[in-house]
């Protein structure tokens, strides 16, 4: 495991801005540099409505509008991981502002097992080349000026990335808010120990680092909410407090999973996700298509 480079500094507060999609329950950012016009995206959504097969942009439309209203010029586009929940957006809006998409470079992992999954055959490619960027544990990149460092923090998926940017990290679906406790680790590649040890690793980040959360879910009525900090996260959360062991968090992270369903979007959001947020490749008539596996989740 990497230290963070010397060239991050987490004194610096980049200007945060957050889109809460509701049908998915997502938080995408946009992180700006405070010393530049510079920005990035992270996690945006794609709306879709399953039922009817259509897919619109309305999320990130006021993304781009966001960007263009405040004069901002795009670098990147970041995944936190391969989603689940809702399908990306980030080819979408790189068309319209540019900058370059980039994920963990276990991308090919989920790849290799969901090319499967979904019989995607031999034209599928599973070495991550849909994205700009692979970044690997340890890995910095520049916002403007600002130095960005990517964190390896797998347990959910086996690519999960902790982006810290300044003094904001942006957890994916690792780290909940404290009430919401932490991610499943029941898909395939998860494991509760590896998330364990991740989310560690993010909680040994300074106490007053900014936690910026990809989901919530307003427990027990309380409005949404998407930031909270290192120091709370190891004083409050109800699955990784301070003081739960690995095996504790093993035990309650199995226990929980067994009775969870999947996600309601994890068979379209997959297919696209592993590709970098484009849809299926058209067939001979031109048109596009999502596959249902029988039994295969």
């Amino acid at each position: 495991m990497s230290p963070i480079p010397h060239a991050v500094d987490l004194t610096v507060t980049p200007e945060v801005t957050a889109f809460f999609d509701a049908p998915t329950n997502t938080v995408s950012y946009v992180v700006k540099d405070p010393h530049s016009v510079a920005c990035a995206v992270v996690d945006s959504v794609m709306d879709i409505d399953y039922a009817a097969g259509r897919i619109s942009y309305g999320s990130a439309d006021a993304i781009i509008a966001f960007i263009q209203a405040h004069g901002l010029k795009l670098e990147w586009l970041i995944e936190t991981h391969v989603h689940a929940d809702h399908l990306s957006a980030a080819p979408y809006i790189q068309g319209k502002l540019g900058g370059k998409l980039g994920i963990g470079d276990q991308i090919t992992v989920v790849q290799e097992t969901f090319g499967k999954v979904f019989n995607e055959g031999t034209e599928f490619q599973r070495d991550g080349s849909q994205f700009d960027q692979l970044f690997a544990d340890g890995d910095s990149y520049q916002i403007g000026t600002m130095t960005a460092f990517a964190m390896h923090t797998p347990g959910h998926t086996p690519a999960c990335m902790t982006h810290v940017i300044g003094n904001a990290a942006f957890v994916g679906d690792t780290l909940f808010m404290p009430d919401g406790g932490t991610a499943r680790a029941d898909f395939p590649g998860g494991d509760p120990a590896v998330l364990y040890r991740s989310i560690r690793r993010v909680l040994a980040l300074p106490p007053q680092t900014r936690l910026f959360m990809c989901h919530d879910y307003g427990p027990n009525g309380r409005q949404i909410q998407w930031e909270t900090s290192v120091a709370e996260e190891r004083a409050h959360n109800i699955h990784v407090r301070d003081g739960v062991s690995e095996a504790e968090f093993v035990a309650l992270r199995t226990a929980r999973d067994a009775t969870l369903d999947m996600p309601r979007l994890i068979i379209p959001s997959i297919q696209v996700n592993m590709r970098a947020g484009d849809l299926p490749p058209p067939d001979a008539a031109g048109k596009r298509f999502l596959k249902v596996p029988i039994n295969g989740l």
